[in-house]
């Protein structure tokens, strides 16, 4: 039986996770499920243990490319202190 899930990711993300699986022959849906399923199959006794990077490789579309959002809280402290 499936169960509707809604979930909350980066744009860019999604379209290439789409594209990943219609290349594959399979929706997006599946993909994730079977992304969970992998996860849910095996007893990880911490995060840090989960084989992240099998998976992320298989939905990879070049490098990495982290966004900063705001000014970490360390570089706001110290610039406060210079004031």
């Amino acid at each position: 039986m499936d169960t509707k899930v809604t979930l909350s990711f980066d744009e860019e993300v999604i379209k290439k996770a789409k594209a990943y699986a219609s290349s594959q022959g399979i929706s997006l849906s599946r993909l994730t499920e079977i992304l969970y399923r992998r996860i849910a199959e095996n007893q990880y006794s911490n995060i840090e243990d989960l084989p992240v990077a099998d998976w992320v490789n298989m939905v990879a579309e070049g490098a990495a490319e982290y966004k900063p959002k705001k000014p970490s809280l360390k570089d706001e402290y110290y610039e406060s202190r210079k004031k």
